[in-house]
């Protein structure tokens, strides 16, 4: 067997070819090469053999097969083992031990203004990505150069007497890496031209922004697990249904209750577990009109949703746990929506969905059973970012810890709020705090870069949804025909204090009522906040001051469930006794960005 090393040369890309084929000959490395690599070399007056030399067979199809021989992936597929010499010296091959290789345009191809198909099959490489992958493979051994970049640090080594270790594993990882992007761009391409052929991809109308195209949504491991019944999704209707849903489904499994959340730009406005409704949350979540709804826990769940925060849930997308049935149906055929996620629908219902928006409501019926796998990826400003998905399961027995009082118990009643809260949480922009009571969210703080103000803003929302059931604003008088969503924008403007006083503001205001209301004193909103008791807090990370404390009782919270690992522990506690609240350990950070 000869002991002159070799090295194949096969590139699309000629950057550095003649230096580098300078530096091997200078080395006493064997060339071979194939195609217009060959011609190039030869004609710059280099010693350089074809292919052909060692295969003993000719190009042919045109140049398509070149280098996919035994003599040649036999060379470079070999160990450093007995019994491969031995198959080696049977056949007369000889051992490879650099291959320099890059592939085909196929990005920059089918990069251009309407590339056809077979344009781009063209560009598809065989023989070089079979290349590449042997000598990653067998990088232990052999050296595989992918990127002309590489090529003076590999001549200074080879200058000294061998390649290092340390350099082929980075040789091989972007090899690998070359090769991968290489076939995701293929499959990428032809998934958008035979995405009608199959269930793997589903075109969006835009991105996150209708400047943002193209966009889609695929998956490259088995189908889809979702379809469109009725209506098209966009990019940000799959962000927040694909993040809704989850949240339903853990819910349930969670409390063994039908659950609904509605969803708003990648967080809850609302989310809940289906539980009866009394008269009086019946008008204030504008659901008394629902023939059925006392029989469907699903509709009830999904009326508590929608009413936790009215104002943020216009234009939602929604989540439900189950299949739905007509008088949720009926509560959504009603509002402001983007579009519904769930696992199935009764035929009257869908029925009644595909009828809102001419047609074009966007209907998604999710496969209950899929489940993702363990690694989730995404890509920012081209930076791929990997992580462990977020598969802690949140559930009554999550708060057992108690901190203070130190004899502290938490009722079933408890326990179930800090349950509906913390799961949220787990689908809610940090940073967040969610309040809850009565098996439903009632205030969101979400995305805010500071605490107190995730505190703050969620105890307002809570404030507001209590403020909704003062009994002037259930007797408040409307003109007939006045629009679901005024009523909503009227309530919230007259409940959250921000009345205003003059203007066309004011004047728009008024027009929605039969009787204008006044403006809550300070004394009546006072008076009416200290009924509200029994609220359940959560944080996604610790307190790490008293003053989410202090804002939290003001909004009748007696549970709170939070992180530990604050240097402000001990104050933060001791203050939570002060105020008779209970103080639960909630021992998993659920950050969600």
């Amino acid at each position: 067997m000869a002991s002159q090393k070799i090295a194949i040369l096969s590139v699309y890309d000629k950057t550095g070819l003649l230096d580098l084929a300078k530096g091997l000959t200078e080395q006493n490395v064997r060339i071979l090469a194939s195609g217009g690599t060959s011609r190039m070399l030869r004609e710059a007056g280099f010693a350089v053999e074809d292919i052909s030399a060692i295969t003993k067979a000719p190009e042919m199809l045109g140049g398509r097969v070149k280098t996919l021989h035994p003599a040649v992936h036999a060379g470079i597929l070999a160990r450093d083992i007995e019994s491969d010499d031995k198959d080696l010296a049977d056949q007369n091959i000889n051992k490879v031990d650099y291959v320099v290789c890059n592939l085909y345009p196929f990005k920059e191809t089918i990069a251009k203004p309407n590339v056809s198909i077979p344009e781009a099959v063209e560009e598809v490489d065989i023989g070089g990505v079979t290349l590449i992958r042997a000598a990653a493979k067998n990088h232990k051994r052999v050296t595989i150069l992918s990127d002309p970049n590489d090529y003076a640090g590999f001549l200074k080594e080879l200058q000294s007497g061998s390649i290092s270790e340390a350099s082929r594993n980075t040789y091989a990882l972007k090899a690998f890496e070359h090769t991968a992007d290489y076939d995701t761009a293929i499959s990428g391409f032809f998934r958008e031209q035979y995405a009608g052929a199959g269930d793997k991809q589903l075109t969006l109308r835009y991105g996150a922004n209708p400047h943002q195209k193209p966009a889609s949504a695929f998956t490259s491991e088995g189908a889809l697990p979702f379809k469109a019944l009725s209506g098209a999704p966009g990019y940000i209707n799959l962000l927040d249904a694909l993040n809704a849903w989850p949240l339903v489904k853990e819910l349930k499994q969670a409390l063994g209750k039908p659950a609904a959340a509605s969803f708003k730009h990648v967080s809850p406005a609302g989310a809940a577990i289906g539980l009866p409704l009394t008269e009086t949350e019946r008008k204030v979540y504008f659901v008394n009109d629902i023939p059925g709804i006392e029989d469907s826990a699903l509709a009830q769940a999904y009326a508590r949703a929608r009413g936790a925060d009215r104002m943020s849930s216009f234009g939602d997308m929604i989540a439900l746990s189950d299949v739905v049935d007509v008088p949720t149906a009926t509560i959504i055929s009603k509002e402001v929506s983007d579009g519904v996620i769930a696992p199935g629908y009764e035929e009257a219902a869908l029925e009644i969905l595909k009828k809102k928006k001419g047609g074009k409501y966007l209907v998604l019926q999710i496969d209950p059973e899929y489940n993702p796998g363990p690694t989730e990826t995404r890509t920012v400003y081209g930076i791929n970012l990997q992580q462990h998905r977020n598969d802690v399961e949140i559930t009554p027995k999550s708060f057992t810890t108690i901190i203070t009082p130190k004899d502290g118990t938490l009722s079933e009643a408890a326990a179930r709020d800090l349950t509906v809260a913390t799961i949220t949480l787990k689908y809610t922009q940090s940073n967040s705090v969610c309040y809850a009571t009565n098996g439903q969210v009632i205030g969101l703080g979400a995305g805010q870069q500071s605490r107190i103000h995730c505190t703050r803003l969620a105890g307002d929302k809570a404030d507001n949804w209590w403020m909704r059931f003062n009994e002037r604003v259930l007797g408040l008088k409307w003109k007939k025909g006045t629009k679901r969503a005024d009523k909503s924008n009227a309530i919230d403007l007259l409940v959250s204090g921000e009345l205003p006083k003059d203007g066309p503001e004011r004047e728009a205001f008024e027009a929605v009522f039969e009787e204008v209301p006044a403006a809550f004193t300070e004394e009546e909103r006072e008076a009416w906040m200290k009924q509200l008791t029994d609220v359940a807090v959560s944080s996604d990370a610790f307190f790490p001051f008293i003053d989410n404390v202090f804002r939290a009782a003001k909004s009748g919270v007696k549970y709170i469930a939070a992180p530990s690992g604050s240097q402000n522990d001990g104050p933060v506690h001791d203050t939570a006794t002060t105020l008779g609240i209970t103080f639960v350990e909630q021992n998993v950070r659920l950050f969600h960005h």
